[in-house]
Order: structure tokens, then C-alpha cells, then sequence
């Protein structure tokens, strides 16, 4: 079952960027995910099959629950 990912949620990735940061916002979700580097502001592209297995925990800050 796919993994639930909304725009605004925050990941946790496995491995650190090379800024140093680990935490991730989600951009742009599909079959594709655009996820935004929260401390240098870097945009990476990848495959929702890949960014499922790279996530390590989804922090759901961006959802907006009323």
C-alpha cells in the first residue's frame, strides 16, 4: 500500500543532504514526489517508489485538519 503524502508534509529522509539536513517539505506529490531541502532550499525530483523507500518517518505538518 502506497505510502500517504500530502503537499506541506515534512519528511524525515534516511540519509542526510550535503547541507547537512535531513528533513525535507513535500513540494509536489503523483507518481512522482518534488520534495524542497528545509535548510538550503535545494529542489530534488525522484519516483514515489524511491522516495518511499529513502523516507525514513513523515512529520504530517502540512496537513491542515479541521
Amino acid at each position: 500500500m502506497p505510502l500517504r503524502i500530502e503537499l506541506g508534509d515534512v519528511a524525515q529522509m534516511k540519509k542526510k543532504h550535503p547541507c547537512g539536513n535531513d528533513l525535507w517539505e513535500v513540494v509536489r506529490t503523483g507518481m512522482d514526489i518534488r520534495i524542497k531541502c528545509l535548510k538550503c532550499g535545494r529542489q530534488v525530483l525522484m519516483p514515489r517508489e524511491t522516495f518511499e523507500k529513502r523516507v525514513r518517518r513523515v512529520l504530517k505538518a502540512g496537513t491542515d485538519e479541521r
